[in-house]
């Protein structure tokens, strides 16, 4: 599975983004994706996920409230709406994937995807 991030860009503190994560070819149907961001100098961390199956989505408490993780099936897309960024969101975002569902424990550890994004780049202006 190919995933493929877009959505990325420069703004300014309190400013809106919009990313995307399409799956090359195929439906995210069945699939558990996950967001996660790799700040300058720091860890990959998570940030959201979309569990297969429903369920709640389960944040990062760093962006609890303003993100938000949602799933578009028409367009076969899992969406990372995010709000009143911070500079401290400056980042490279990616969407990962994983067939089945997670538990809420799991959606946050790396190991438990299978599948990566090359990453789209986050860049908040203070």
């Amino acid at each position: 599975v190919q995933l493929v991030e877009s959505g990325g860009g420069l703004v300014q503190a309190g400013g809106s983004l919009r990313l995307s994560c399409a799956a090359s070819g195929r439906s995210f149907s069945g699939y558990t994706v996950g967001w996660f961001r790799r700040a300058p100098g720091k860890e990959r961390e998570f940030v959201a996920a979309s569990r297969w199956g429903g369920g709640s989505a389960p944040y990062a408490d760093s962006v609890k409230g303003r993100f938000t993780i949602s799933r578009d099936n028409a367009k076969n897309t899992v969406n990372l709406q995010i709000n009143r960024l911070k500079p401290e969101d400056t980042a490279v975002y990616y969407c990962a994937a994983r067939q089945g569902r997670l538990i809420t424990s799991e959606t946050g550890q790396p190991r438990a995807y299978d599948y990566w994004g090359q990453g789209t780049r986050v860049t908040v202006s203070s």
